[in-house]
């Protein structure tokens, strides 16, 4: 017997495809959701199994190569609060099926940018809002290299949309609101 298990991403049911295959006989066992499967088969039946998929899930192909962000609204940097932030982490645990929160900071303005951590692979960013004022830190992770850890090193003049997490933060006993940016386009 041969065994496995795979991981989709979003616009791929992989779930409904492995109950397919085995509701048809080519599995001996299976199941999942949209997002994970698993299953076993006997290995006579793998190239079977590998065409059934082929046919199956050729619709992916159309799938675009970048997952949409799906936000769940705007927000000014002014209204970056702990308070807030402490709001939306009411809404944990966060993972599938309970996703974080995303927000938009549009037209934000990075102030001040520097590159933290042993590998300084963190990007850690100050951002202001439209009109100036109101600031808050924002973190990048994973941000060796690439053109949005570029764009805010250099403070581009550019005003950037700010998508990600708001977040309860506390370091030394002080409490704080930070912003952590998963994606960002040019205002």
């Amino acid at each position: 017997m041969a065994k496995g298990s795979g991981r989709s991403v979003i616009g791929l049911d992989l779930g409904s495809a492995v109950i397919a295959a085995r509701q048809a006989g080519i599995l001996a066992t299976g199941g999942g959701h949209a997002m994970a499967a698993g299953f076993s088969l006997a290995q006579s039946r793998l190239a079977a199994f590998h065409e059934w998929l082929d046919d199956r899930l050729a619709a992916a192909r159309a799938l675009p190569s970048v997952a949409d962000l799906q936000v769940e609204g705007t927000l000014a940097v002014g209204g970056c609060s702990v308070a807030l932030a402490q709001q939306i982490g009411r809404l944990a645990p966060f993972g599938p099926g309970n996703a974080e929160p995303v927000l938009v900071l549009p037209r934000a303005r990075v102030v001040r940018a520097d590159r933290v951590g042993k590998d300084g692979a963190t990007v850690r960013a100050f951002i202001e809002g439209e009109g100036g004022g109101a600031r808050v830190k924002a973190m990048l992770f994973r941000a060796k290299d690439g053109p949005l850890a570029d764009a805010m090193l250099a403070r581009a003049a550019a005003p950037l949309h700010l998508a990600g997490q708001l977040r309860a933060e506390e370091w030394n006993g002080t409490l704080s609101v930070g912003f952590f940016i998963a994606d960002a386009a040019t205002a």
